[in-house]
């Protein structure tokens, strides 16, 4: 299951990002998202079962993806990051199939803190880029530029 997001008003936080390099802007962007999707995995972690093995401690926030899921998976943007379970188990929990009862730990997750990660997102993305324009100013100073 893929969720898009079409975001309007980063104009000007695209052009602050410009005088980054871009190594530095990813990065950025990296942080930021990562921050943003932890509630979601906290939240999806506590909403695990508690009998499906390891459900709960395999839940977490990264920028790569499993063997398994990046054969699944396309890269669409300069920067993913990705929040959840990374145990294949996670997927016949979450939907079910013939044997068990579909028990969703992850969309009702999802659906309680997505507002707050965006929100948040906006908020933190334009302090962690300030902080990164004047911290590459800085460099350029030191180095005489």
């Amino acid at each position: 299951m893929k969720v898009k997001f079409k975001v309007d008003g980063f104009k000007d936080l695209e052009k602050a990002m410009m005088e980054l390099p871009k190594a530095s802007g990813k990065a950025s962007v990296r942080r930021v998202l990562k921050a943003a999707a932890e509630p979601i995995a906290e939240a999806g972690r506590a909403n695990a079962p508690e009998d499906r093995g390891n459900l709960k401690a395999s839940y977490g926030v990264g920028t790569r993806l499993t063997k398994r899921q990046r054969k699944v998976s396309t890269k669409e943007s300069a920067v993913e990051v990705y929040a959840g379970p990374n145990d294949p188990a996670a997927v016949q929990t979450e939907f079910g199939n013939e044997h068990q009862a579909a028990e969703p730990h992850l969309r009702p997750a999802w659906d309680a803190e997505k507002d707050n990660a965006l929100d948040g997102i906006k908020d933190a993305l334009w302090a962690d880029v300030l902080k990164s324009i004047k911290r590459y100013q800085r460099r350029l100073a030191k180095k005489g530029r």
